[in-house]
């Protein structure tokens, strides 16, 4: 009996992990079909420079299978004493300058940022490379896990962080998400940048923090009725969340470096995406100063 018992559990595991990657591989296609004719090529809004002075470094946040990982750390340069943090996690593209440019624009506001790097290293510049790197991501998941618990650990330990939230964009955001589901607990808030959601009651059941979800009402990738079907389970299961979807925006809608870019709800979502930062996170010892 206890023999039968344990194949039981490995099947239902084996079926699990099988269900999970089969909805990876589902997504990854999904995110290259939005991307298909997109490219990291920077626009003006790139530029846009921190609200306060930041400082930044590379760093080692921990090691995955052996190897180290580096990510991108940024803060204000006045700081004083632990400051409510944030995992940053990349789109598809990998760790490249505008996720780092958007990292120290989040730093400006007063937090501790760090960037992670879920590719080793690689940046792609072509669908075709930013696939490839997304398939062999979401092909080990017990490296994505390590990869996401280190840099967890490198900011409660190193920094020290008084709070931890989680912000990211496409594969970035389906990343946020799953680390909002690994960590109840100790994740502050989160925000999901059209990013893959799971809109299973048991899996939303166990979150704890307040989420603000943005979503593109044209992006095909993410269909609005899931959305909302996400924002509908949330909350009937009482939690505190925001779910806002800008009509006529596509995926990726607010990547500055990219050609699906639209200015318009890309700057209304950064701003909602700071207030409800603030709120969280009781950030009020660093504002910035007065136009």
């Amino acid at each position: 009996m206890t023999r039968l018992i344990a194949v039981l559990v490995l099947a239902a595991c084996v079926v699990a992990c099988q269900q999970g990657a089969d909805k990876d591989q589902a997504y990854t296609e999904q995110m290259a079909q939005a991307h298909k004719d997109d490219a990291p090529s920077p626009t003006l809004a790139t530029a846009e420079r921190p609200a306060l002075e930041v400082a930044t470094q590379e760093v080692v946040y921990g090691t995955v299978k052996g190897r180290p990982v580096t990510g991108h750390l940024a803060y204000p340069v006045e700081a004083h004493g632990a400051l409510p943090a944030i995992m940053v996690f990349h789109e598809w593209w990998g760790l490249n300058d505008n996720v780092k440019t958007m990292a120290d624009r989040l730093a400006g506001q007063g937090y501790v940022v760090l960037a992670l790097d879920m590719f080793g290293g690689e940046v792609a510049t072509t669908p075709e490379q930013a696939k490839a790197l997304v398939g062999k991501a979401f092909a080990d998941e017990e490296a994505l896990a390590s990869n996401i618990r280190a840099a967890l650990t490198y900011m409660e330990k190193e920094t020290p962080a008084s709070s931890v939230a989680t912000l990211g964009w496409c594969f970035g955001g389906a990343l946020s998400f799953r680390t909002a589901t690994m960590f109840p607990d100790k994740i502050a808030a989160t925000v999901i940048y059209y990013g893959h959601i799971d809109n299973d009651p048991k899996v939303l059941e166990t979150l704890k923090m307040p989420i603000l979800g943005i979503f593109g009402g044209a992006d095909e990738s993410i269909p609005v009725a899931g959305v909302r079907e996400f924002e509908k389970n949330l909350h009937q299961l009482g939690k505190e969340a925001e779910v806002l979807v800008y009509d006529g925006a596509g995926h990726a809608f607010a990547n500055p470096s990219g050609k699906n870019y639209r200015q318009v709800p890309a700057e209304d979502a950064w701003q909602k995406t700071l207030t409800f930062l603030d709120r969280h996170l009781n950030q009020a010892i660093y504002q910035a100063p007065p136009p």
